[in-house]
């Protein structure tokens, strides 16, 4: 099959666009996919996981991705949940190959029919940052109706879900983010834009309930100071996101977990018309390694996408 294969760590250099990669084995519970498209994170060629399996053992080379949106190919022993024909999306496993391929072996639980509103262009934009920032919010966050939201950059894959979940949830929602991002991050819901580069953030934000920060560094200094006593600080960027005597806040530091039902809730509120992905560039498999360093330079506003199929 046609794949892009990263035959080495040293970044998306090491990318390499193949037509003799192997069919992925088809185990237990599994579904083959047929990819129609797929996205990725632009770092995930560092991940520890990204080069093992779950025991631990060695599998170079890899194809990296985990968003996919195709559709099921053939069902391994006991799959349940999906069919043969089904239009599906979903969010793959960190430890297995990847979804910038012709075809993909997906666990059947991290999957869910596609948003029948979309194409799979669009749809293979929501798996990662969709579930990121349903979980930052609500799983880990606790965001109810009438409390104050800070997401730092608010103008990416993540941050853009986050704020139009947030304001649909009744939120007060405040964005960060470069100037050019301002019409985007209010377009999508966000009640303030903090333009990062001119405006001291303690000066123009005060006592949120709840900071998601995706970002990490002055961003998440700066935020110890803003948030209310009792309130929350979720980062997906640093490890120990609140310090330095601020014990009334609490700290989180969470990685995306693949969650099938979760899928569908974000399927059901975009074709509700609720929510939509913010693609920054599509591109041919083929030239996938330029994506991957497009989006690596901070380039590229919202996801990229991989077109796999014509």
């Amino acid at each position: 099959m046609k794949a892009l294969v990263a035959m080495d760590k040293g970044g998306a250099g090491q990318l390499d666009y193949r037509d003799d990669a192997p069919i992925p084995y088809l185990g237990i519970g599994d579904a083959l996919v047929r990819v129609e498209a797929a996205s990725f994170t632009p770092d995930e060629l560092d991940w520890p996981s990204t080069w093992v399996d779950r025991s631990g053992r060695d599998r170079h080379p890899v194809v990296p991705g985990h968003e996919v949106s195709g559709v099921v190919e053939a069902l391994g022993s006991g799959t349940t949940g999906v069919d043969i024909g089904d239009a599906v999306y979903g969010l793959t496993d960190w430890y297995r190959s990847g979804t910038a391929a012709e075809f993909v072996s997906v666990e059947a639980r991290n999957l869910a029919l596609k948003p029948s509103s979309l194409d799979h262009i669009k749809a293979a934009a929501i798996p990662m940052a969709g579930l990121t920032a349903w979980q930052a919010l609500f799983a880990h966050g606790g965001l109810t109706r009438g409390q104050a939201v800070l997401i730092h950059g608010a103008g990416g894959g993540v941050g853009s879900f986050a704020v139009q979940l947030a304001h649909t949830a009744g939120a007060y929602v405040i964005g960060t983010g470069r100037a050019g991002a301002a019409e985007l991050v209010a377009e999508l819901g966000a009640d303030r834009f903090v333009d990062i580069d001119r405006e001291p953030l303690e000066e123009v934000v005060r006592d949120v309930d709840l900071v998601l920060d995706l970002v990490g560094t002055d961003a998440l200094v700066q935020s110890r100071e803003v948030v209310a006593s009792g309130g929350t600080v979720v980062s997906l960027v640093e490890d120990k996101p609140t310090a330095r005597g601020r014990d009334d806040v609490r700290g989180i530091f969470f990685i995306v977990e693949p969650r099938s039902s979760e899928l569908i809730q974000l399927a059901r509120r975009i074709d509700a018309g609720e929510l939509r992905p913010v693609i920054g560039q599509v591109v041919p498999l083929a030239e996938g390694q330029h994506a991957f360093e497009a989006k690596r330079a901070h380039g590229v506003k919202g996801k990229s996408v991989l077109r796999v199929r014509s």
